[in-house]
């Protein structure tokens, strides 16, 4: 019997002895950008989906693919609370499925601060809390259980992911064409101080409201490299992979 084939009926695999083995649970990562009173906070729900068992070796951040199930958009003026309770309703939602997801939360801090971050905190919540300050600079960090990235990082991860066919957007959800339109809006550049600038124009935020994008590409990378294990800076391959796409 195939090392790894998949049983289509019961959704689990068979390893290279023939024992059976059940499904892992689904996956979801919910990226949110929390837009300061003049932009938009945004929402994405990712599915992270791995290859069966048994058919891949190394590292899983090279052969998960995600494929992006909702996106939402808070209208301009929205409050934190009710950004709050909206989150926690689509987290709530996810955690009902059965078998029962992993779901993890990851949220841009940067523009507003821990104080609000933290309120979507849940201390029993079902879904583990994942704080991005992201910065311009090169070397990505930790500080407790908040992750300093760099934008470059963000974005060169999304734009790997899409461009090899592993990030994949719902062509039906109302917000698609707008993402769309921000991913074409997207521009990456190298300062004159050695420092990444990213965003739709000419900048990560203000310019066209490029949320969707920042909520998607906080969600991509918090399912690559938000699993608790090294982390490592954005290589020069990745670097150099983003600014040929988005340069």
């Amino acid at each position: 019997m195939p090392h790894g084939r998949a049983d289509a009926d019961r959704g689990g695999y068979f390893d290279a002895a023939g024992r059976y083995t059940e499904p892992p649970p689904r996956e979801f990562i919910v990226g949110l950008d929390l837009g300061q009173s003049q932009d938009y906070s945004a929402m994405a729900v990712l599915e992270k989906i791995m290859p069966p068992p048994g058919t891949w070796a190394g590292d899983p951040a090279k052969v998960a693919r995600y494929d992006v199930g909702h996106l939402g958009r808070a209208p301009l003026g929205t409050r934190y609370p009710v950004v709050v309770a909206r989150t926690r309703e689509r987290i709530a939602e996810l955690d009902a499925l059965r078998p029962r997801p992993r779901i993890t939360l990851a949220i841009d801090q940067t523009g507003v601060g821990a104080a609000v971050a933290d309120m979507f905190r849940e201390r029993d919540g079902p879904a583990v809390f994942v704080p991005i300050v992201i910065h311009g600079g090169d070397a990505v960090g930790r500080d407790g259980d908040v992750y300093r990235v760099p934008k470059r990082e963000l974005v060169g991860v999304a734009s790997v992911l899409l461009h090899s066919g592993r990030l994949a957007i719902a062509e039906a959800l109302p917000e698609a064409a707008i993402l769309k339109q921000e991913l074409t809006n997207f521009k990456a550049k190298i300062g004159l101080s050695g420092h990444d600038s990213y965003g739709a124009a000419d900048d990560w935020r203000q310019s066209n409201h490029d949320d969707l994008v920042l909520a998607v590409a906080i969600g991509a990378w918090a399912g690559q490299h938000a699993g608790g294990g090294p982390i490592e800076p954005v290589s020069g391959e990745l670097a150099d992979f983003c600014l040929r796409h988005f340069g």
